[in-house]
Protein backbone atom coordinates (compact mmCIF):
# COMPACT_ATOMS: atom_id res chain seq x y z
CA UNK A 1 0.00 0.00 0.00
CA UNK A 2 0.90 3.64 -0.77
CA UNK A 3 0.92 6.11 1.92
CA UNK A 4 1.04 9.74 1.40
CA UNK A 5 1.35 12.07 4.15
CA UNK A 6 0.97 15.46 3.78
CA UNK A 7 2.52 18.05 6.14
CA UNK A 8 6.03 17.08 7.64
CA UNK A 9 6.02 18.73 10.74
CA UNK A 10 5.51 16.81 14.46
CA UNK A 11 2.89 14.73 13.37
CA UNK A 12 3.60 14.22 9.95
CA UNK A 13 7.28 12.91 10.77
CA UNK A 14 6.02 10.69 13.30
CA UNK A 15 3.47 9.54 10.89
CA UNK A 16 5.79 8.43 8.32
CA UNK A 17 8.04 6.86 10.80
CA UNK A 18 5.31 4.74 12.32
CA UNK A 19 4.15 4.09 8.94
CA UNK A 20 8.09 3.31 7.66
CA UNK A 21 8.72 1.04 10.79
CA UNK A 22 5.46 -0.95 9.92
CA UNK A 23 6.26 -1.57 6.02
CA UNK A 24 4.42 0.78 4.03
CA UNK A 25 6.01 3.02 1.50
CA UNK A 26 5.68 6.59 2.86
CA UNK A 27 5.50 10.19 0.42
CA UNK A 28 5.98 12.38 2.85
CA UNK A 29 5.09 16.00 1.48
CA UNK A 30 5.36 19.53 2.89
CA UNK A 31 5.77 23.23 0.72
CA UNK A 32 8.20 24.37 3.14
CA UNK A 33 11.27 22.71 2.49
CA UNK A 34 12.83 23.55 5.56
CA UNK A 35 10.29 21.23 6.98
CA UNK A 36 11.17 18.64 4.25
CA UNK A 37 14.50 18.83 5.50
CA UNK A 38 14.14 18.75 8.92
CA UNK A 39 12.03 15.56 8.35
CA UNK A 40 14.84 13.79 6.21
CA UNK A 41 17.28 14.40 8.91
CA UNK A 42 15.19 13.29 11.55
CA UNK A 43 14.09 9.78 9.69
CA UNK A 44 17.59 9.27 8.97
CA UNK A 45 17.97 9.34 12.61
CA UNK A 46 15.63 7.07 13.59
CA UNK A 47 15.47 5.12 10.71
CA UNK A 48 19.43 4.99 9.72
CA UNK A 49 20.08 5.39 5.95
CA UNK A 50 19.04 2.12 4.95
CA UNK A 51 15.30 2.79 5.58
CA UNK A 52 15.21 6.31 3.79
CA UNK A 53 14.89 4.69 0.76
CA UNK A 54 11.20 3.93 1.22
CA UNK A 55 10.30 6.99 2.17
CA UNK A 56 10.01 9.67 -0.33
CA UNK A 57 10.35 13.80 0.16
CA UNK A 58 8.09 15.67 -2.40
CA UNK A 59 6.85 19.31 -2.60
CA UNK A 60 3.71 18.59 -4.09
CA UNK A 61 0.44 17.26 -3.00
CA UNK A 62 0.08 16.20 -6.43
CA UNK A 63 3.17 14.42 -6.59
CA UNK A 64 2.43 12.53 -2.78
CA UNK A 65 -0.81 11.44 -3.78
CA UNK A 66 -0.27 10.47 -7.84
CA UNK A 67 -0.69 6.90 -6.66
CA UNK A 68 -1.79 6.67 -3.10
CA UNK A 69 -4.02 4.40 -1.65
CA UNK A 70 -4.48 6.24 1.66
CA UNK A 71 -3.80 9.66 2.28
CA UNK A 72 -3.97 11.50 5.66
CA UNK A 73 -3.34 15.27 6.20
CA UNK A 74 -1.44 16.59 9.19
CA UNK A 75 -2.78 20.26 8.31
CA UNK A 76 -4.17 22.38 11.24
CA UNK A 77 -7.75 21.59 12.49
CA UNK A 78 -9.38 24.37 11.17
CA UNK A 79 -11.98 24.61 8.95
CA UNK A 80 -10.97 26.28 6.14
CA UNK A 81 -7.56 24.30 6.22
CA UNK A 82 -9.50 21.22 6.08
CA UNK A 83 -11.47 22.16 3.05
CA UNK A 84 -8.62 23.25 1.21
CA UNK A 85 -6.81 20.23 1.74
CA UNK A 86 -9.77 17.87 0.95
CA UNK A 87 -10.67 19.67 -1.99
CA UNK A 88 -7.06 19.25 -3.37
CA UNK A 89 -7.01 15.75 -2.38
CA UNK A 90 -10.00 15.02 -3.54
CA UNK A 91 -8.77 16.37 -7.09
CA UNK A 92 -5.44 15.05 -7.50
CA UNK A 93 -6.15 11.56 -6.10
CA UNK A 94 -7.15 8.98 -8.03
CA UNK A 95 -10.73 7.63 -6.90
CA UNK A 96 -9.86 4.75 -4.73
CA UNK A 97 -7.60 6.92 -2.22
CA UNK A 98 -8.74 6.58 1.10
CA UNK A 99 -8.48 10.21 2.83
CA UNK A 100 -7.89 10.22 6.28
CA UNK A 101 -8.13 13.81 8.28
CA UNK A 102 -7.05 14.17 12.29
CA UNK A 103 -9.66 16.04 13.45
CA UNK A 104 -11.25 16.89 16.90
CA UNK A 105 -13.71 19.50 16.22
CA UNK A 106 -14.96 19.09 12.59
CA UNK A 107 -17.56 16.56 11.23
CA UNK A 108 -16.14 13.79 8.69
CA UNK A 109 -19.87 14.01 7.20
CA UNK A 110 -19.38 17.35 6.16
CA UNK A 111 -15.88 17.67 5.00
CA UNK A 112 -16.61 14.16 2.63
CA UNK A 113 -19.68 15.99 1.20
CA UNK A 114 -17.63 18.65 -0.05
CA UNK A 115 -15.98 15.60 -2.23
CA UNK A 116 -16.87 13.14 -4.29
CA UNK A 117 -15.39 10.41 -2.86
CA UNK A 118 -17.57 10.56 0.59
CA UNK A 119 -17.19 6.80 1.32
CA UNK A 120 -13.59 6.96 1.00
CA UNK A 121 -12.66 9.55 4.03
CA UNK A 122 -12.29 8.84 7.69
CA UNK A 123 -11.61 11.38 10.50
CA UNK A 124 -9.00 10.25 13.20
CA UNK A 125 -10.45 11.72 16.61
CA UNK A 126 -7.23 12.18 18.50
CA UNK A 127 -4.09 14.79 18.28
CA UNK A 128 -0.43 14.83 18.79
CA UNK A 129 -0.71 13.55 22.72
CA UNK A 130 -3.07 10.99 22.21
CA UNK A 131 -1.38 9.39 19.78
CA UNK A 132 2.02 9.58 21.96
CA UNK A 133 3.61 12.26 20.01
CA UNK A 134 4.90 14.53 21.89
CA UNK A 135 7.17 17.54 20.42
CA UNK A 136 10.67 16.84 20.38
CA UNK A 137 9.70 13.35 21.35
CA UNK A 138 8.58 11.96 18.02
CA UNK A 139 10.09 8.45 18.55
CA UNK A 140 7.38 6.60 15.91
CA UNK A 141 6.33 3.98 18.94
CA UNK A 142 2.99 5.05 20.36
CA UNK A 143 1.49 3.95 24.02
CA UNK A 144 1.50 0.35 24.64
CA UNK A 145 -2.02 -0.97 22.87
CA UNK A 146 -3.31 2.29 22.21
CA UNK A 147 -6.74 2.86 20.93
CA UNK A 148 -7.87 5.42 18.77
CA UNK A 149 -11.06 6.97 17.76
CA UNK A 150 -12.02 6.93 14.12
CA UNK A 151 -15.18 8.14 12.40
CA UNK A 152 -16.81 7.56 9.50
CA UNK A 153 -19.70 9.49 7.23
CA UNK A 154 -22.71 7.65 6.83
CA UNK A 155 -21.44 6.38 3.30
CA UNK A 156 -18.09 5.12 4.47
CA UNK A 157 -17.79 1.58 2.83
CA UNK A 158 -16.42 -1.84 4.71
CA UNK A 159 -13.40 -1.67 1.86
CA UNK A 160 -12.50 1.98 3.53
CA UNK A 161 -12.70 0.81 7.14
CA UNK A 162 -10.54 -2.12 6.37
CA UNK A 163 -8.20 -0.37 4.93
CA UNK A 164 -7.82 2.27 7.98
CA UNK A 165 -8.57 -0.53 10.07
CA UNK A 166 -5.33 -2.49 8.73
CA UNK A 167 -3.32 0.73 8.64
CA UNK A 168 -3.49 2.08 12.38
CA UNK A 169 -3.43 -2.04 13.67
CA UNK A 170 -0.43 -2.19 11.82
CA UNK A 171 1.38 1.07 13.32
CA UNK A 172 0.48 -0.08 17.00
CA UNK A 173 -2.91 0.92 17.59
CA UNK A 174 -6.40 -0.58 18.60
CA UNK A 175 -8.86 1.44 16.00
CA UNK A 176 -12.59 1.48 17.15
CA UNK A 177 -14.84 3.04 14.69
CA UNK A 178 -18.43 4.88 14.89
CA UNK A 179 -20.85 6.83 12.08
CA UNK A 180 -20.65 10.56 11.88
CA UNK A 181 -24.08 11.22 10.87
CA UNK A 182 -23.94 15.51 10.93
CA UNK A 183 -24.58 16.55 7.42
Amino acid sequence: MQLAIIGAGPLGRWLALAATRAGYAVLLEDVMPANLHHAQEYLRQQLGPSALPTVRFVSTIEEAVREADLAIDCVPDELESKLEIFCLLDRMAPPRTVLVTPTKRLSIADLASCTYRAENCVALVADMQELGVERGCEDGEPREAAGILLRTPPQATAETIAMVREFWERVGFEPRFEADCAV
